[in-house]
């Protein structure tokens, strides 16, 4: 996994179909998916439930590039260890999750992951001040973790201000939440080069209608790249 700033587009199987996962993977890669980002949500850190250790490893062997596992679980650290080892190549913790983040992020790196932090639209970008030397990602939330779906909430000033303070550090900077060929340019001019994006990629397709995947995917990137024609 080598670090660049070219916009990548990380479809989330959150939006994809429950019953036929491993299809839906090979399928958002064909049709130009750089990522595959995989929401872990416990029903306690966020209100709702969805998969963990054992869907990622089911998934892992028809996925050929990055596995972006998000945790929107409290607490995080005694399950770091079960989704490296099921192929998370970035896993993502909240700074709202617990206490000892610090220890959260050397935990990640050690079980042999791409570290990274995300922050809630209600969390500072000061939040991450400390943490720069020790993380590969963070995560934008522009919509409050949860559900799929939902309502683009403008956090440019936030991505605005972590690209400053990133500076030439090989970080990338996620959006997440309501990324769609509308928003993905506000994003990306701010700064960020990696944009999950779920019913906005799925929407009208299906294992079955691939090709609509592609639409939609390459929708977002032209929004996004277009800034820089």
């Amino acid at each position: 996994m080598t670090f660049d700033r070219k916009i990548k587009i990380a479809p989330s199987i959150l939006s994809a179909d429950f019953a036929n996962f491993g299809a839906e993977c090979q399928a958002i890669e064909a049709q130009g998916a750089d990522w595959v980002h995989v929401d872990v949500m416990d029903g306690h850190f966020v209100p709702n439930i969805t998969f963990g250790p054992a869907t990622c490893a089911a998934i892992r062997p028809h996925i050929k590039g990055v596995m972006d596992v998000h945790l929107m679980i409290a607490p995080v650290d005694p399950y770091i260890g079960d989704f490296a080892r099921a192929g998370a190549d970035v896993i993502t913790a909240h700074a709202e999750a617990g206490p000892h983040v610090h220890r959260t992020l050397q935990a990640i790196r050690s079980a042999g992951a791409k570290a990274g932090i995300a922050l809630n639209p209600g969390t500072p970008a000061g939040a991450v001040a400390e943490l720069l030397d020790m993380i590969d990602l963070v995560c934008v939330m522009t919509v409050n973790p949860g559900f799929g779906g939902q309502k683009f909430i403008d956090m440019t000033a936030k991505i605005h201000a972590l690209r400053d303070m990133i500076g030439e550090r090989p970080i990338h900077i996620e959006i997440d939440g309501g990324v769609d060929p509308v928003t993905a340019p506000l994003v990306a001019q701010a700064g960020a080069d990696v944009l999950v994006a779920g019913s906005a990629v799925f929407k009208g397709g299906s294992v079955g209608q691939p090709e609509v995947y592609g639409t939609n995917i390459r929708a977002i990137r032209a929004a996004a790249e277009g800034l820089y024609a």
